[in-house]
């Protein structure tokens, strides 16, 4: 089991991790959270977006595009994280958040990005 922070529960603009609730955007790392995480464009994300990411280097990056999913992901952004080895795995957020709580369970180095509403 990996000791990396765990989302404990998920709902439109509200994400509980390792006991603490965040009602704003956030990027966690293996390393811990990083709060009220915003980008350039509120619903576009670009490669300038993710240097907190792109400096920790994990080997996925979830990305949680909002509960509908309105979030895109640009390709630049896709092609950033592909030339820096970054497995990118996109879905609305409910989602998003099963799958990196299941790639942390199989010991994988793991970060995400969430989009909590939209």
């Amino acid at each position: 089991m990996s000791d990396q922070p765990r989302v404990e529960s998920y709902e439109f603009g509200r994400i509980e991790i390792d006991g603490r609730m965040y009602t704003a955007d956030v990027i966690i790392l293996p390393s811990g959270v990083r709060s009220n995480w915003w980008r350039e464009e509120g619903h576009a994300l670009r490669p300038g977006d993710l240097s907190t990411v792109l400096e920790a280097t994990p080997k996925v990056l979830v990305i949680g595009q909002g509960a509908q999913g309105c979030m895109s992901v640009t390709d630049e952004t896709l092609t950033c994280l592909e030339q820096a080895g970054i497995e990118a795995v996109c879905a609305p957020t409910g989602q998003a958040v099963e799958i990196y709580n299941e790639r942390c369970k199989r010991g994988e180095v793991v970060a995400a990005a969430f989009h909590l509403t939209c």
